[in-house]
């Protein structure tokens, strides 16, 4: 008699995840937390849940930023900042393309850093309201 192969498929939690790299990085883990943050973040976008993707990758960057990895650190705060911006997320965004420029500055890519520092003026100019406009009134 034939008895066909069951294989269990595991269900990946990435909000237990997300805790577990939080954990790590709060117990100076970094290097383990920022692989930990990169897997919750491709996670977390195959899911949609593209804050929490721009998120992830924010604190991979801070996790390689602290272990002095600024290469790393470009590529995580850039992955996040191209999600956040792309979905809307300008602030949070402008706050990963910050911590881009202050990588390359680490690096000495003076070059590199005045380029992100235009692109953060840019995002910023788009979102400022004109002046004396205002999106909200209480007397609309």
């Amino acid at each position: 008699m034939y008895l066909p192969l069951m294989i269990m498929s595991v269900k990946v939690d990435p909000i237990k995840l997300h805790k577990d790299a939080n954990a790590l990085m709060e117990n100076g883990k970094y290097a383990e937390a920022r692989d930990l943050f990169s897997q919750v973040a491709e996670l977390y976008y195959k899911n949609q849940n593209y804050f929490g993707s721009a998120e992830m990758n924010y604190k991979a960057g801070e996790c390689s930023f602290r272990l002095k990895e600024y290469q790393k650190a470009v590529e995580f705060f850039t992955k996040s900042a191209d999600v956040s911006l792309a979905k809307g997320f300008d602030r949070y965004g402008v706050a990963a393309l910050e911590n881009v420029r202050d990588s390359y500055k680490a690096l000495g890519n003076t070059k590199e850093a005045d380029e992100i520092s235009k692109k953060i003026d840019e995002v910023n100019k788009k979102n400022a309201e004109p002046e004396g406009e205002s999106s909200f009134s209480v007397f609309s």
